[in-house]
């Protein structure tokens, strides 16, 4: 199946883009999922034209939508497992290294992502999923850190199917204007921070209020243990 031009179709599927458009024409479903992992270990691949292409190419029965979204889900995994593998292989600094070395990617970014893991945790892998650049790096600190391998894949799969399944869906209802999806995607990414935000304050509640009950219990540690009576002055005499 070949992808009608549109009037912003040459400049957006030039170079890596067009690339992905490409391996979508010859081998489908599988192929949106190969985009997608190679953008989860190469962050500057754009998710936020392969999903909603892949999505088109479903609208136009080039592949079932189901398949596009089963398929970029299990590449984001995929993707996500290669930096989950290196970190925990070779450890923080010489994977910091492999990625100082790759073209078009800042190491400051590597820096917030790792940051941001230390301060929140294991759920910033699901957050982190719907977030770009975050959604590849996050991996490296859940991997250095030897993070429940488990639980890694289940948070990844669920935040990249959330991700992958907004893009893909717009992608399919727009059908020829596709590519308007990108100018929304930064709505999308500010909704997902506001989320992110409003989790780590009722966290932090939740923690300050619990700490403010189990200080109030503690208090009152003169009060007499069970089963004894505290003497009166009478009886001390």
């Amino acid at each position: 199946m070949t992808l009608p031009q549109t009037t912003t179709d040459t400049a957006e599927l030039s170079g890596l883009a067009g690339w992905a458009v490409d391996l979508m024409e010859s081998m489908g479903a599988v192929g949106a999922g190969l985009a997608i992992a190679a953008e989860n270990v190469f962050p500057p691949l754009p998710s936020e034209i392969i999903l909603p292409v892949a999505g088109f190419t479903a609208s136009h029965g080039g592949m079932s939508l189901p398949a596009a979204l089963v398929w970029t889900t299990l590449g984001s995994v995929v993707g996500a497992l290669v930096w989950y593998a290196v970190g925990a292989a070779i450890g923080r600094d010489r994977t910091r290294a492999i990625l100082t070395a790759l073209p078009l990617i800042k190491i400051t970014d590597v820096d917030r992502t790792e940051a941001w893991f230390d301060r929140h945790g294991p759920k910033t892998v699901f957050f982190g999923r719907m977030i770009p650049i975050f959604r590849s790096f996050i991996s490296v600190p859940a991997g250095v850190s030897r993070m429940s391998l488990p639980s890694f894949l289940v948070l990844t799969t669920l935040g990249s199917l959330i991700w992958n399944a907004v893009f893909v869906l717009a992608g399919y209802q727009l059908g020829e204007n596709w590519h308007r999806v990108e100018e929304y995607s930064g709505t999308f990414q500010k909704g997902v921070i506001a989320v992110v935000a409003a989790a780590v304050l009722a966290a932090v509640t939740a923690g300050v209020v619990r700490w403010n009950r189990d200080r109030g219990r503690a208090a009152p540690g003169q009060r007499t243990a069970p089963g004894r009576r505290r003497r009166t002055d009478h009886e001390s005499r």
